[in-house]
């Protein structure tokens, strides 16, 4: 028999309206995660979610660099973006969102805890150099198949799918429950497509638990 879990990516205050880093539309999925949560906990699905878990002086932050957010540089020998600060360990930005149904999560995985590098994967840092215990959590309980959603689309959703690609697990992705940051303006649909193109299998709300 498959084990599927729901893996909630990130729905944390910063992503989200009025949010050190907020997504375009960032709070409409939460709506989506917590009708996704409730079915699951009627099947007996688990529900696990990610954190982006920054410690205050992490290099990503544009602040540390002394460089301007949202442009490009070079962290921990790759090509890095750099952001403004935000969900830095125990700060309220960095909490889930207080209308996500947060009582129903099994397990949180927290991710980007090493200042030296940026971790949008919910699985591994950017140079898979490290990993959470996300993987041995789900080998451990004999999860074969992952429902994936969150913020944001271009970064921290398609860096966890493909990395559950290549780990072997088969991937639904509810697009509806994805907002992308969008630097550029078709950055999340080409995320969409490469996540597809890898076999990810690209599912409205309605249809992801058939």
């Amino acid at each position: 028999m498959t084990q599927s879990a729901l893996l909630l990516i990130d729905l944390q205050n910063d992503f989200c309206a009025d949010g050190a880093l907020a997504v375009p539309d960032g709070d409409s999925v939460i709506a989506v995660a917590n009708r996704l949560i409730d079915a699951c906990k009627t099947r007996g699905i688990a529900v696990l979610a990610s954190q982006d878990w920054h410690p205050a002086n992490h290099g990503s932050f544009a602040s540390q660099q002394g460089e301007p957010p949202y442009t490009q540089g070079e962290l921990a020998g790759l090509p890095q973006t750099w952001w403004p600060d935000h969900c830095v360990q125990n700060s309220p930005g960095a909490a889930l969102h207080p209308e996500l149904h947060q009582q129903a999560i099994d397990a949180l995985f927290y991710k980007g805890e090493d200042p030296l590098v940026d971790s949008y994967s919910a699985f591994f840092d950017n140079g898979q150099r490290r990993q959470t215990e996300l993987d041995g959590w789900l080998r451990h309980h004999e999860v074969t198949e992952l429902i994936i959603m969150g913020l944001a689309t271009d970064y921290c959703v398609k860096f966890t799918v493909m990395d559950a690609l290549r780990l072997g697990y088969r991937v639904t992705l509810v697009t509806d429950g994805c907002r992308g940051v969008n630097l550029s303006p078709q950055d999340s649909e080409r995320a969409l497509a490469e996540m597809a193109a890898a076999g990810a299998t690209l599912s409205a709300e309605a249809e992801s638990l058939q």
